[in-house]
């Protein structure tokens, strides 16, 4: 199997997993509806997000609809980069690790731009996929459905901490769905096991880029030396 096959089997797998679990979250759980997996501490809890990763909001309908467009542009470059990466000949670790990033993207754009025209709003009911009466937004305003809640612990912080003593807080607070651990995974695995790939990618550029001077150079001189030989 080739890299890009392996690439795209990747971003196959994570779409697959990441919509299905998404899919059967709004046809079978009222918005704020959860249920326990793990104890306490890992827990199924259903939330709806117009922003970003981990449930980050990003400034109202205008807002919305530029962060859709960033994610689809985004998407299309890391595609581009992906592509870049096997033609170089980088490990199959840091393709794969890009390619989750790749496959996280794609997944919460398939939310934005499409589950506001497939689903019904999710608020004291149950969602029904393709509503006879149509769906809850238009196309780009769809909201990216989260599950994932790890409240690990909670408590108060000290009154010496600044701007926060005396508050209460909770780790880990976010919920967040497959797409988003795709995206932290592949960031996180780059930044630990891959650093050293970018300069190797830099690298390889400079001595591209050297090499085709040197040959331009060679172009441009050859009629030169032709003409002086004669």
């Amino acid at each position: 199997m080739s890299k890009l096959q392996k690439s795209i089997l990747i971003v196959v797998l994570v779409l697959l997993v990441d919509q299905v679990l998404k899919i059967w979250i709004k046809t079978n759980m009222t918005l704020g509806q959860e249920f326990p997996v793990i104890g306490n501490w890992f827990i199924i809890h259903f939330v709806e997000n117009n922003g970003m990763a981990f449930g980050f909001e990003f400034g109202g309908n205008y807002g919305k609809i530029f962060l859709s467009l960033f994610r689809v542009i985004a998407v299309f470059g890391i595609g581009w980069y992906i592509l870049q990466l096997i033609k170089k000949g980088l490990p199959m670790g840091f393709i794969a690790c890009v390619s989750l990033i790749f496959a996280g993207a794609i997944g919460n754009i398939i939310d934005s731009a499409f589950y506001g025209l497939i689903f019904n709003d999710s608020y004291g009911e149950v969602s029904t996929l393709f509503p006879a009466g149509g769906g809850y937004a238009s196309f780009l305003h769809g909201r990216v459905v989260d599950m994932f809640y790890f409240p690990l612990f909670s408590g108060i912080f000290p009154n010496w901490v600044p701007f926060v003593g005396g508050t209460d807080f909770q780790f880990f607070r976010p919920v967040f769905n497959v797409a988003d651990s795709a995206i932290s995974v592949g960031i996180f695995s780059i930044i630990i096991f891959y650093r050293k790939q970018f300069n190797n990618l830099d690298k390889k550029e400079k001595e591209e880029s050297t090499t085709e001077q040197n040959q331009k150079e060679v172009t441009e001189n050859a009629p030169e030396n032709e003409s002086s030989g004669i």
